[in-house]
């Protein structure tokens, strides 16, 4: 691995006008970290990269390299670009087991993430560093949002996001509520009534996007990212259509292949490919077909109707008449987007959204009702990883400065009650009175 790596290190040309890291998304300074690691500097190269980007470890695994830092490699014009996510998953991965350094010095101040995905863990990570206590609350049971429950472990290993739990949260202080649906029992009002000074919404798009066709709620067909967060829980049986092919769906298939589904199609409007070109080629290669410029009007229990599709006057796709034919499966997943949940912005007082029920916020991540900001996919839809991360960075600084115009919060409604004596271990209370 190391030499492999070193061998990657060794063919990038260090460019004056890195696009390398002008094709980054947070500017991750490229040629620096190769020359550190050159050097012999491993921990200064890790140093700056988690300094950076917080989710390091994690964007090195899953992040669209191919367009993006790799996609803009001057060497790839002529030959294979260099690999930095090789390298930064190398020195991330190796640097993260020497972080051990605990919280910053307390500030006296409160913040609350809602969403433990990729933009609260990295607003939380950022404000623990200027010594905010930070608590996030998260409607299911770890870490990671879509990390954990939209990608599957063979491309994003849980392991990778325990480690994060505990180098980042658990040694800064950082406070995670498990359980916990902001919006339900507890809303924003309620933060703010027990001393948070900000919150920052991070919440995911959980909510399934339809096509609302016939046959949507029959007991074989699901939804990507229902299907993506248990797919032990299924039983779609061998023959599975995949309708989409963005990057979710890619996910979809190669996971239902690897819980026994021996025929695999994904379905696709036109004839171009939504996913990238590095996660359909694994997808092929494992076997899964596609069949392009169909549209899905009926879902039976025996399989799905397709009709060729073609762009109406307004440009969107819609199905040819006279062209229906059943393409037989035993199940159906539905993989077309997902929308924003609306608990939390129905329960919250003052706060704009957009149409499609995002939260409406400025470049730095305020949102109509001051001292609540947002980023990620509640603010701006379905982005990439790295993105999320490089927005909440801005946001993370900004909820900084707007906390350290305020006063100093006031704790508790009963600063001066007596404190209750336990008795002594061993003796029953009714005894001592």
């Amino acid at each position: 691995m190391a030499l492999h790596v070193m061998e990657e290190a060794n063919r990038c040309l260090g460019c004056k006008k890195p696009r390398c890291q002008e094709g980054c998304p947070i500017h991750t300074n490229i040629p620096e970290a190769i020359r550190l690691l050159k050097a012999g500097k491993l921990n200064e190269a890790g140093w700056m990269l988690f300094e950076n980007n917080p989710l390091t470890t994690v964007c090195a695994l899953v992040c669209n390299h191919e367009k993006q830092c790799e996609g803009h490699c001057v060497r790839g014009i002529k030959e294979s670009p260099v690999h930095f996510s090789v390298i930064e998953s190398y020195i991330s991965s190796t640097y993260a087991n020497q972080m051990v350094r605990g919280p910053a010095k307390p500030n006296g101040r409160k913040a609350a993430v809602i969403g433990a995905g990729p933009a609260g863990l990295t607003v939380a990570i950022i404000l623990a560093r200027y010594g905010y206590q930070v608590t996030i609350f998260d409607s299911r049971d770890k870490i990671g949002g879509v990390l954990r429950y939209g990608i599957p472990d063979f491309r994003l290993p849980d392991t990778v996001l325990d480690d994060l739990a505990y180098r980042h949260l658990e040694l800064k202080g950082i406070q995670f509520r498990p359980n916990t649906y902001i919006g339900s029992a507890i809303t924003i009002d309620d933060l703010f009534r027990d001393g948070y000074q900000s919150v920052f919404v991070g919440a995911g798009l959980w909510k399934p996007r339809r096509l609302n066709i016939r046959g949507e709620s029959l007991g074989h067909v699901t939804y990507a990212i229902n299907y993506l967060a248990s797919p032990a829980a299924y039983r779609l049986g061998e023959k599975i259509m995949v309708i989409g092919t963005g990057n979710s769906a890619m996910d979809c298939a190669r996971t239902a292949i690897r819980h026994g589904a021996r025929f695999v199609t994904c379905v696709n409007l036109t004839d171009t490919l939504t996913a990238s070109q590095y996660e359909s080629s694994y997808a092929k290669l494992e076997g899964v077909d596609f069949i392009y410029n169909k549209c899905t009007v009926e879902i039976r229990e025996d399989g799905v109707i397709l009709a060729d599709s073609r762009k109406d006057e307004d440009g969107r796709m819609v199905p040819v008449p006279g062209t229906e034919m059943l393409y037989p499966c035993t199940g159906v997943i539905i993989a077309v987007s997902q929308g924003a949940e609306s608990n939390l912005v129905v329960s919250t007082r003052d706060i704009n959204t957009s149409r499609t029920g995002l939260l409406t916020v400025d470049e730095d991540g305020h949102t109509s009702r001051p001292g609540v900001f947002a980023a990620g996919d509640a603010a701006s839809g379905a982005r990439t990883v790295v993105e999320a991360v490089a927005n909440s960075k801005r946001v993370a600084e900004a909820m900084h400065e707007y906390m350290q115009t305020l006063p100093m919060p006031v704790t508790t409604d009963y600063p001066d009650v007596p404190v209750f004596e336990a008795p002594e271990a061993g003796v029953h209370a009714e005894q001592v009175l």
